[in-house]
């Protein structure tokens, strides 16, 4: 009940956001094939109520400042609704709670659609359980590359990955990783760099250090 209510009680302060509340927009995919950009995470919260989120890692972070070290929690999370949408964010804080909220609050603005589909000769199905094409990605030192799959397959990849693909939606896909993948936030990275790609010419304006 207090979740509906903060959304009942949301004043929009962008143009895109006044058009959800105000019922013009009712769907996700209204407002990428509009190209419009999203600046609010209430949008995400009325447009994919169904969303799942999963901390992919928590690092203790210091910065030399002239009164001392000051030390903050990064929290990386991930979230999606398993049917074609994932989003990935970062967020800092002096506590894991506001860290983790933050984090959550950046990836709900990074959400992108994914494009599935059965895009392996060995598989006729035609029901969108993998990826469509390879794609590839990468962050830092870290380079993955998908390639579909046939049904039964599964997730042949990592753990990390292994949950990004989950909340994709995407249920079947071999993978091929080059570079340092014990750094779990530059792995997740990677993953969701290479499912921006299955549009390609869609991707957020995000900045992955814009972070409080």
């Amino acid at each position: 009940m207090g979740y509906e209510k903060s959304l009942d009680d949301w004043v929009p302060r962008t143009r895109v956001g006044k058009m959800v509340k105000e019922g013009y927009i009712t769907s996700i995919d209204e407002v990428f094939q509009s190209c419009l950009t999203i600046k609010e995470p209430e949008i995400i919260d009325l447009l994919l109520p169904q969303l799942q989120e999963e901390v992919l890692a928590i690092n203790l972070v210091q910065k030399q400042t002239d009164a001392g070290e000051k030390s903050r929690f990064r929290a990386t999370v991930a979230v999606g609704n398993k049917d074609g949408f994932i989003g990935i964010g970062e967020g800092k804080s002096v506590e894991i709670g506001p860290a983790i909220r933050s984090a959550i609050i950046h990836a709900k603005l990074a959400i992108i659609p994914v494009r599935r589909g059965c895009g392996s000769w060995e598989c006729t199905c035609h029901n969108p359980h993998s990826l469509p094409f390879k794609v590839s990605g990468k962050a830092g030192s870290v380079r993955i590359t998908l390639k579909p799959a046939p049904r039964g397959v599964g997730l042949v990849t990592a753990k990390t990955p292994r949950i990004v693909l989950g909340l994709a939606g995407i249920k079947d896909v071999w993978s091929i990783t080059k570079g340092h993948t014990r750094s779990t936030v530059n792995f997740a990275k990677a993953t969701y760099d290479a499912l921006k790609n299955t549009y390609g010419i869609i991707s957020p304006h995000y900045d992955w250090e814009r972070t409080p």
